[in-house]
């Protein structure tokens, strides 16, 4: 059931990477961009800036403090993938029981500079994420290598109300999860007004008057033959 929740998720995800904004920058985003959201697909998005090198390596470190649980990498043609585990910052209980440690990084290395990330492409590496933390935002920090040797640090955190570093880390916003608490109607089912329902017991008064008297008639009539 997971691993094909995982595919379906990542088609979906791979489907809709041309709806996500083209970016000179390192980006992350989700399909469901939901506090505590299950199953969620989050997507790093990295351009290659160079004009004679290709992207060879991308490094991203995952929070521990506020950590993504139970993260499985997508396989990305022509790279390979390391995933490593670390201690949580504060155990995280689950359905499953206490979680003492989570994914703190994953690096994907380019097979060759051939199948990297070449000069003005730019592609997704993607993982999903069995839940996102319940929080506002979630701030990653990405390590990208080109075939030159050159690593762009993508690890500046921006300052609230300071202009954007010139080399920001990701982050991931993160929407409040709603709840619904409008009563719902079966499917099928008619939901009526007060005005409606008095309309309804009129209409139900006069047919049975009319059952009666129609009955009346007919008994008279039985008596006069």
């Amino acid at each position: 059931m997971r691993r094909t929740l995982f595919v379906m998720a990542v088609s979906g995800a791979l489907v809709a990477l041309g709806a996500l904004p083209a970016s000179a920058h390192v980006t992350v985003h989700s399909d469901d961009p939901v506090r505590g959201a299950s199953d969620a697909v989050v997507m790093f998005r990295v351009p290659d800036e160079e004009s004679h090198a290709a992207t060879v390596r991308v490094l991203v470190f995952f929070p521990t403090d506020h950590p993504l649980l139970d993260v499985l990498v997508a396989p990305h043609p022509g790279w390979r993938f390391r995933a490593r585990t670390a201690k949580l910052v504060h155990p995280v209980t689950t359905d499953d029981g206490q979680l003492t440690e989570g994914v703190s990084e994953v690096t994907w290395t380019a097979d060759s500079t051939t199948s990297g990330l070449q000069p003005g492409e730019a592609d997704d590496f993607v993982v999903i994420a069995g839940q996102l933390p319940d929080v506002s935002s979630v701030t990653f920090r990405v390590l990208q290598t080109y075939s030159d040797g050159h690593v762009v640090k993508w690890i500046v955190s921006q300052a609230p109300g300071a202009t954007e570093p010139e080399f920001p880390a990701p982050v991931l916003h993160l929407a409040p999860a709603t709840t619904n608490t409008t009563p719902t109607t079966p499917a099928g089912s008619v939901t009526l007004s007060t005005k409606d329902r008095t309309s309804r017991t009129l209409a139900i008064v006069a047919l049975l008057v009319a059952i009666v008297g129609t009955w009346l008639a007919g008994a008279a009539l039985a008596r006069r033959r």
